[in-house]
């Protein structure tokens, strides 16, 4: 696998504290959006890897990790075991006879089996790391907006999963350990799930924040009053003020979609409101719309 420079997709430096980490993941992923650009595959290939580099980036061990072992950061432990071992084999024969140049027990099985096993018959075979493996799942809007728990079959075993809240359309996430079987006593694979997040005809998701439209009568547009609406946290009351016009926009702070892994933190909920012209009045209905007309 290639090596992904995650600063630079995110455009940062190294140095970048976790506030720059998490400002520029936010702005690359409004920007790279796939509800944004749809049917664009290079915007969604660049959306994958901002979401993979914030995963990394985002969490100080596996940042630390990253930053010490680089393209091998998820092998860190492994590596650092067969470290502390071939240091206690070199300590046990140090009185041996040095025959020149490195010997086989010079090179660690995880060095092995990142770049080729030794031709040695003495030396135990060489680990292999699993295969990582794919899948997607596939998300209402309303359930993306809870945490929950979904059954996987992953080639022919049953895995349970929790869903987080606010997971993204488009967004993979990893499960160390539940690829492929490694080889040899290697590692196993890990497993990458994409999930795909539908909009739903009444709300629509850009980011954290919600967007939908709220029909008003034409009394209630003109004169004031108050409606219930919808929400996906449940029914909330507004107050609507007289004279209010097509089109008009009211935004309710925290009632949007919750933020991935930030218990307790919302976007908004962007209300359009579209007044509704009454239709097969009645005479008198007429009458008084003509009169009223005549008045202004």
């Amino acid at each position: 696998m290639a090596f992904i420079d995650y600063y630079k997709v995110l455009g940062i430096e190294k140095s970048a504290s976790s506030k720059e980490v998490k400002d520029a993941y936010r702005k690359l992923a409004r920007k790279y959006h796939p509800d944004l650009n749809p049917n664009n595959q290079e915007a969604k290939s660049n959306f994958q890897q901002i979401n993979e580099a914030n995963e990394v980036l985002s969490d100080p061990e596996k940042r630390k990790k990253y930053d010490q072992y680089g393209k091998d950061w998820e092998h860190a432990e492994e590596f650092e075991k067969q470290q502390q071992q071939q240091q206690s084999q070199r300590s046990g024969s140090r009185d041996a006879t040095y025959s020149g140049g490195a010997s086989q027990s010079d090179f660690s099985d995880f060095f092995e089996s990142m770049f080729g096993g030794s031709s040695g018959g003495s030396r135990r075979q060489s680990k292999f790391r699993g295969d990582d493996y794919s899948t997607e799942i596939h998300l209402e809007l309303t359930e993306a907006y809870k945490t929950h728990k979904q059954t996987l079959s992953v080639n022919g075993k049953n895995i349970r999963i929790t869903v987080p809240a606010g997971v993204e359309n488009r967004q993979i996430i990893k499960i160390p350990g539940h690829g492929g079987p490694g080889v040899n006593g290697g590692p196993n694979g890990d497993l990458y799930i994409t999930f795909t997040v539908t909009n739903d005809q009444v709300m629509k998701r850009l980011g954290n924040n919600l967007f939908c439209n709220v029909e008003l009568d034409l009394y209630t547009a003109v004169l004031g009053g108050e409606i219930t609406i919808d929400t996906l946290d449940g029914k909330v009351k507004l107050k609507v003020k007289p004279e209010t016009q097509q089109g008009t926009k009211v935004n309710l702070k925290g009632k949007g979609f919750p933020v991935y892994k930030n218990e307790g933190m919302f976007g908004d909920l962007q209300i359009t409101y579209t007044v509704r012209i009454p239709t097969n009045l009645t005479d008198k209905q007429k009458s008084l719309f003509e009169e009223l007309r005549n008045s202004c």
